[in-house]
């Protein structure tokens, strides 16, 4: 199943409820905390995606927090500071942070919901927008803590894009 595949239907049930459906589609593990917020683990390319998904009626918005298989060492924080920064100018949807707790990279985004409902494809489109980019940006990351590049040799590593096969 893809975007494109995906009927622009309403969803008139609780948005939870339709990503439940979209992670059992995919067949991707998935837990429901309450009513308003479950988890998703996506396996990726590079790593395992842990996606925290969390609605709140109140502001309209659907949000989701993509944590990445990485954690930052204390001596690397500044250094992934400034290539969060720099990947940030790159994206129009979402953006990277560090947790400050305990250094994990995550990939946050909200949808926000009109008075119309929210759409298969509208979910869709957040789950697959968040996968997509922390798969392309995951390995600056690694780029730089594990390899001892800087911050921008690492994102130009990134945003290298090869067209066609080998």
């Amino acid at each position: 199943m893809n975007l494109a595949e995906a009927q622009d239907i309403q969803i008139s049930e609780h948005p939870i409820d339709a990503m439940e459906k979209l992670a059992a589609a995919y067949e991707w593990p998935s837990e429901r905390g309450t009513e308003d917020d479950m988890n998703i683990c996506v396996s990726g390319k590079y790593c395992d995606l842990h996606m925290a998904i969390s609605w709140r009626s109140d502001l309209g918005g659907l949000h989701l927090a993509c944590v990445l298989d990485t954690k930052v060492p204390t001596a690397k924080r500044n250094d992934v500071c400034d290539l969060i920064a720099q990947i940030n100018e790159q994206l129009w949807l979402g953006h990277f942070d560090v947790w400050s707790g305990d250094g994990a990279v995550l990939f946050r985004n909200t949808l926000m919901v009109s008075g119309e409902g929210l759409s298969e494809a509208q979910c869709e489109g957040l789950l697959n927008h968040a996968v997509t980019t922390c798969e392309q940006f995951f390995p600056a990351f690694q780029y730089l803590i594990w390899a001892g590049h800087d911050a921008q040799r690492a994102l130009e590593v990134c945003m290298f894009e090869t067209k066609g096969d080998a």
